[in-house]
C-alpha cells in the first residue's frame, strides 16, 4: 500500500470526458518524466471539487507539474511563494485607493485564478495560511466586509516541505482538514532521473511549455462534464458502512490522538467515486476505497508524540486498519 494511489489502467475505451482526461495525462507526460501517480491524483481533485496538498523536496518538478495540468486543459494557473514576511492581502487581494475617482477599489491577488499553486505553504505563519481557509471552502473571498467570488473551477495545490525541515510552520488540523488529497511525490528512480536530464540536454526548457509540444487538449466545460458523470457514480449502502467503518477505526486506534472526521468519510466516498469513474466504472467498490483511503486520510490525522518516536506513522495505521477491517462483499 503506498501513500497515494496508482494510475488508473482502462481495459477499454472510455466515454469521451474519460478519454478527454486520459489525454491530459499523455499532455502533462510531454514535460514531466513519472509522476504518474500525482497527475492522477490532480485530476481526482479536480473532479471532486477538492484541493491537493504536495508534499515532496525541492526539485521534484511539483511547480512544472501544476503549470503543465492547467496548460493541458486550458485553465488559468498562479503561483504564490509563501515566504515568513508573506502577508494575508498579498494572498487574497487588497483595497488600492483611486486618486481619480476618489475612492477604494478592491486590487484581485493570484487567488483568482482556476489553479492557484501555494508553494511551500508551510513556511508562512499560521495568520497567513488561514487567510486561504475560506477561500478553499466558501470558493470566496472578503475584504473590508465585501465578499468576491472565485473563478470556477478553483482548485488550490498547496506543496509542503517536510516537517522536520528548518523554518516550517506545521498547517493547523482544520486547514489540513480542507485539503481532499495529500500526495507525496518521492525523488525519481535513477530511470527516470536519466530521462530528465536527457530532456534537458536536448534542449527541453521549462519555462517554454508551448517550445515542448504542450497544448490545451480538454477545457472547463469537459471538466464540468465529468464531474456529473462522476456524481452519477453508484455508492451502495455496504461500500458507504465500510468507508465509514475505516474512518471510525483510525478513531479508536491507540496511537491516534485525532481521528478522521466525518468530513473525511465525505471525501473518501468522493474519491473513491473519481477513482471508480476514471477506471470505467459506475459504482464503487471496496477496492477503490482501500485505493484510496492513504491519500484521502493520512494528513487528516494526528499520531501521539511517543508514537511517533517509535516509528509510527499515520499511512501505516491506515494499511492496519484496510489489512484487519472485514471488507463487505
Amino acid at each position: 500500500m503506498t501513500d497515494q494511489p496508482t494510475a488508473p489502467r482502462p481495459t477499454q475505451p472510455g466515454r469521451p470526458a474519460q478519454q478527454a482526461l486520459a489525454a491530459v495525462r499523455q499532455e502533462v507526460g510531454k514535460a514531466v518524466v513519472g509522476q504518474d501517480e500525482a497527475v492522477t491524483g490532480l485530476l481526482i481533485g479536480l473532479l471532486c471539487g477538492g484541493h491537493v496538498l504536495l508534499e515532496g523536496v525541492p526539485g521534484v518538478a511539483k511547480t512544472l507539474l501544476v503549470r503543465s495540468l492547467a496548460t493541458s486543459l486550458a485553465l488559468g494557473s498562479k503561483r504564490v511563494q509563501f515566504t515568513p514576511d508573506l502577508m494575508p492581502g498579498d494572498v487574497t487581494g487588497s483595497l488600492v485607493y483611486n486618486a481619480g475617482a476618489a475612492r477604494f477599489d478592491f486590487r484581485p491577488g493570484p487567488v483568482f485564478s482556476n489553479l492557484l499553486l501555494a508553494d511551500e505553504i508551510n513556511r508562512t505563519p499560521p495568520k497567513t495560511q488561514a487567510a486561504l481557509l475560506e477561500a478553499m471552502e466558501e470558493r470566496q473571498v472578503t475584504v473590508d466586509g465585501t465578499s468576491h467570488a472565485l473563478p470556477g473551477p478553483f482548485m488550490v495545490i498547496a506543496t509542503q516541505n517536510p516537517v522536520e525541515y528548518e523554518g516550517t510552520y506545521p498547517l493547523p488540523e482544520a486547514q489540513l482538514d480542507r485539503f481532499l488529497l495529500k500526495l507525496v511525490l518521492p525523488l525519481p528512480p535513477r530511470e527516470d532521473e536519466i530521462g530528465v536530464v536527457a530532456r534537458h540536454a536536448a534542449g527541453f526548457d521549462p519555462r517554454d511549455l508551448a517550445g515542448a509540444g504542450l497544448k490545451a487538449v480538454t477545457d472547463a466545460a469537459e471538466l464540468e462534464r465529468a464531474r456529473l458523470e462522476v456524481e452519477r457514480v453508484r455508492v451502495d449502502w455496504p461500500v458507504i458502512g465500510y468507508i465509514v467503518d475505516v474512518c471510525r477505526a483510525t478513531r479508536s486506534a491507540p496511537s491516534v490522538s485525532l481521528g478522521a472526521s466525518p468530513r473525511a468519510a465525505t471525501a473518501l466516498m468522493r474519491t473513491s467515486r473519481a477513482w471508480a469513474w476514471l477506471n470505467g466504472r459506475d459504482f464503487v467498490t471496496p477496492d477503490d476505497v482501500k485505493a484510496l483511503a492513504t491519500a484521502t486520510l493520512n494528513h487528516r490525522l494526528q499520531v501521539r508524540t511517543e508514537a511517533q518516536m517509535d516509528g509510527t506513522s499515520a499511512a501505516g495505521i491506515i494499511a492496519n486498519v484496510l489489512a484487519t477491517l472485514p471488507v463487505p462483499r
